[in-house]
C-alpha cells in the first residue's frame, strides 16, 4: 500500500491523539488536501468526546496502554470504493478486522475521555475546596483584626490553653488552641456556642491541629460563651460528653 493510502487509515489514531510526532505531522499535511479524512476525523472526535463524557469513573490502571498497544496490531481498513480521493481496500483485507479496530479506538476514546472527565472533576473539587478555605481564612483574619475584637483566655486540662476572639461588628468568633492532644481514635473536637442555656454546634476542629485557629461556624448572635467537647467523628447535633472547656465571651 502506498504512503498516501496508509495516511487514509490514520483517522482513528489521530482523533485519539495516539500518533507519534512524525506521523501526526504527515497526517496533518494530508488533512489539508483530503476533505473525506477531515470529515471522518471530525466524526470520530465527536464520538470520542461523547463517550468520554459518559464515563465519569477512572478506568482500570494500564487500560489506555493496553488498548493503544492492541491498536498497533490491527490497522484500520482503507475507505471503501466511491469515496472521492480515497483508495479501495487492499485485497484480502477483512471488514471484521476493521470492526475490531474501530471498537478498540472507541474503547480507547472512552478510556481517555473517562480519565479527562475524572481529572477535570478532581480539579474542580480541589478548586472549590481552595476557594472555600480562602474565604474562611479571609473571615478569620477579619475577626482577628476587627477594631472591636475582644479576647478571653483559659487554661484547660493537661496544660492545654484556649483563647476566644469575638467581634460584634463581624458577628463572628475565632477559637485559638495550643497544647491540645489528638482526640481518641474515631473522635473529634467539636466547638459549641453557649446560647440561651443550650449548646449550638459551632464546627469541628482538625484532628491534626493541636495548635490551631478555627473560625467558629455560624454567627455569634446572642451567644454568651462557648464550649469544647469530644464527639464521634463527623460531630453531633448536641454534646454527648462532658465539656473539656467552657468559656464566657468577653464583654469589655
Amino acid at each position: 500500500m502506498s504512503v498516501a493510502a496508509e495516511l487514509h487509515t490514520l483517522t482513528g489514531a489521530y482523533a485519539l491523539h495516539a500518533l507519534p510526532e512524525d506521523e501526526r505531522l504527515a497526517f496533518e499535511r494530508h488533512l489539508a488536501d483530503c476533505g473525506a479524512c477531515r470529515q471522518e476525523v471530525t466524526e470520530l472526535s465527536a464520538t470520542a468526546s461523547r463517550l468520554g463524557l459518559a464515563v465519569a469513573a477512572a478506568p482500570p490502571r494500564g487500560m489506555r496502554e493496553e488498548v493503544l498497544l492492541r491498536i498497533t496490531t490491527v490497522r484500520q481498513e482503507a475507505p471503501g470504493h466511491g469515496a472521492p480521493g480515497r483508495p479501495a481496500p487492499a485485497p484480502g483485507r477483512s471488514g471484521r478486522w476493521t470492526r475490531y479496530a474501530l471498537a478498540a479506538c472507541l474503547a480507547a476514546a472512552a478510556s481517555l475521555g473517562g480519565v479527562a472527565v475524572w481529572q477535570s472533576q478532581e480539579a474542580r473539587d480541589a478548586q472549590q475546596e481552595a476557594d472555600a478555605a480562602h474565604r474562611q481564612n479571609e473571615l478569620l483574619a477579619r475577626v482577628l483584626s476587627a477594631p472591636d475584637a475582644k479576647t478571653a483566655s483559659a487554661e484547660f486540662a493537661a496544660g492545654a490553653r484556649g483563647t476566644v476572639v469575638v467581634s460584634s461588628g463581624e458577628n463572628r468568633a475565632v477559637f485559638l488552641s495550643s497544647g491540645l492532644g489528638r482526640p481518641p481514635a474515631g473522635k473529634v473536637y467539636q466547638l459549641w456556642f453557649a446560647d440561651g442555656g443550650t449548646m449550638r454546634p459551632a464546627g469541628l476542629m482538625d484532628p491534626d491541629g493541636t495548635n490551631d485557629a478555627v473560625l467558629m461556624a455560624g454567627s455569634v448572635d446572642g451567644a454568651t460563651g462557648m464550649g469544647l467537647t469530644v464527639e464521634p467523628a463527623g460531630g453531633s447535633p448536641r454534646p454527648t460528653s462532658a465539656p473539656l472547656a467552657l468559656m464566657n465571651f468577653p464583654t469589655a
